[in-house]
C-alpha cells in the first residue's frame, strides 16, 4: 500500500477515536447532570413533604406563622406530584398537580399516572399528619426527562453529523479527484499528439526512400507501433467526454482484446475464453475503452503470475446482464486491498501511477452503466475480477 492510503487508513482511526472520546465525555457530563437533578428534586420534594406536613399539623392553631411553609408547598411548579392517602388497605387520590390543567383534577388520568410512577421504582415520600398518613408520589419533571434522553440524540445527531461530513468530504474529494484523472489524461493525449504527428512524417518519408524488403517490414512495424500510439491517444482524449457506444458482439470483443494480450505475454501463460451461452450476446459499448479495461485487467494478472500461469474469461448471461469474469492464478490480493485497488492513484507496484484499475471502473461504471469489482481472491491461488454490463435490447 501506498503512504497516502496508509495515511488516510490512520486519519480514519484517529477521527473515529476523536469521535468516540467526544461522545463518552458528553454522556458521562450529562449523566452526572442527570444525578444531581435527579438527587436535586428529591431533595425538593422532601423539603416540600415536610412543609406539607407542618402545615396540616399546623391548621388549627391561627397563631402559627404559616408564610415560609405555604411559600415552599406553592414553590412547585414543575415537577409532577400525586399526593395519596392511605385508608386501612386503600390509596385514594387526594390531589394532583403539574400534570396540566384538565389532567390535574381527573381521577382517571392520575390514576394511570401513579401506575407508571409505581413501576418507575421512584419511592413515595410519608407525610404523617395528626390524623392519618399521607404518601407523595412524584415523577420527573420535564427537563430531567429529555436530560435523560438527551445521550441518545446526541448519539444519533453527533453520528448523522459524522456520516454527512464523510459522505460530503468524500463527494468533493472524488471529485476532485477526478478532475485531476480527467485533466492528466487529456493532457497526455495532447502531448502525444505531436510526436505522433512528427513520427508519422517521417515514416511517409522514409517510404519515399530506395529501400529494401528488410527496411519496409520495419516499417511496417514502425507504422504498427504508431497505429498503436494513435488508439492509446485516443483512448486518453474520450476520458472525461461521454464516449459514442455502439452495439457490439461480447464474444467477439473479448476475443480481440484477450488475443491482443495473449500474443504480448509469455508463452507459458494459458489463455481461455469460455462462453457457453446457446446465443449471441450483444451489449453497446465503445470497443476502443473496453479493450483498454480488459487489457488493464490482464496487466496486471500478468505482473501477478510473473512467467506462468492460466488467465480464464468467462462470459455468462443472468437475466438481463453480462457477466465477465476475469480469472487469473496469480498471488492474490490482500482483503484490505480488495476495495482500494480501483482507487486512483492506489498501487502495490514498486513502479506505476494506480490508473489503470480506476480508469477501468470510470469506463465501465460511468461511461457503459455497468459495474467492476473483485468477486473474489485468494493469497497464492488468484483472483477473479468481475465486470457486469447491461445487454444490448
Amino acid at each position: 500500500m501506498i503512504p497516502y492510503y496508509e495515511k488516510k487508513s490512520k486519519w480514519k482511526l484517529y477521527l473515529g477515536a476523536a469521535g468516540a472520546l467526544v461522545l463518552a465525555f458528553s454522556l458521562f457530563y450529562t449523566n452526572y447532570l442527570a444525578q444531581k437533578l435527579t438527587e436535586g428534586e428529591k431533595n425538593k420534594m422532601l423539603l416540600w413533604a415536610k412543609a406539607y406536613e407542618s402545615i396540616s399539623k399546623n391548621t388549627a392553631d391561627s397563631e402559627t406563622d404559616m408564610t415560609v411553609q405555604l411559600e415552599i408547598v406553592g414553590s412547585n411548579k414543575d415537577i409532577p406530584t400525586i399526593l395519596v392517602q392511605q385508608d386501612e388497605n386503600k390509596e385514594i387520590i387526594v390531589e394532583g398537580a403539574n400534570f396540566g390543567k384538565d389532567k390535574d383534577t381527573s381521577i382517571v388520568y392520575l390514576q394511570d399516572e401513579l401506575r407508571d410512577i409505581k413501576r418507575s421504582k421512584i419511592a413515595p415520600i410519608v407525610i404523617q399528619t395528626e390524623f392519618y398518613t399521607q404518601l407523595l408520589y412524584y415523577k420527573h419533571s420535564k427537563i430531567l426527562r429529555l436530560l435523560t434522553y438527551f445521550p441518545i440524540i446526541q448519539f444519533f445527531l453527533i453520528l448523522a453529523f459524522v456520516l454527512l461530513g464523510y459522505i460530503g468530504f468524500s463527494g468533493v474529494r472524488k471529485a476532485e479527484q477526478n478532475q485531476v484523472w480527467v485533466g492528466m489524461a487529456k493532457e497526455t493525449a495532447h502531448q502525444l499528439g505531436t510526436p505522433i504527428s512528427a513520427i508519422v512524417a517521417w515514416i511517409e518519408l522514409l517510404k519515399m526512400q530506395n529501400i529494401d524488403k528488410e527496411q519496409q517490414e520495419i516499417i511496417g512495424e514502425l507504422n504498427n507501433d504508431v497505429m498503436r500510439l494513435e488508439l492509446i491517444a485516443d483512448r486518453f482524449s474520450k476520458i472525461g467526454s461521454a464516449p459514442e457506444l455502439s452495439k457490439v458482439n461480447i464474444y467477439h470483443q473479448l476475443e480481440q482484446a484477450v488475443e491482443y494480450m495473449r500474443i504480448r505475454a509469455s508463452k507459458n501463460i494459458q489463455f481461455e475464453i469460455i462462453d457457453k451461452n446457446e446465443q449471441d450476446i450483444y451489449v453497446k459499448l465503445n470497443g476502443h475503452l473496453f479493450d483498454w479495461v480488459i487489457e488493464n485487467i490482464i496487466r496486471n494478472a500478468l505482473d501477478a503470475m510473473g512467467n506462468k500461469g492460466q488467465i480464464v474469461v468467462h462470459i455468462l448471461l443472468k437475466e438481463q446482464d453480462v457477466h465477465i469474469d476475469i480469472t487469473d492464478t496469480g498471488k492474490g490480493i490482500l482483503p484490505q486491498n480488495q476495495k482500494l485497488i480501483f482507487s486512483p492513484g492506489f498501487t502495490t507496484k514498486k513502479r506505476g501511477w494506480g490508473l489503470g484499475l480506476s480508469l477501468a471502473k470510470r469506463i465501465i461504471e460511468n461511461y457503459h452503466k455497468g459495474k467492476i469489482f473483485v468477486k473474489k481472491s485468494q493469497l497464492n491461488i488468484g483472483t477473479t475480477i468481475s465486470i457486469i454490463l447491461p445487454m444490448y435490447k
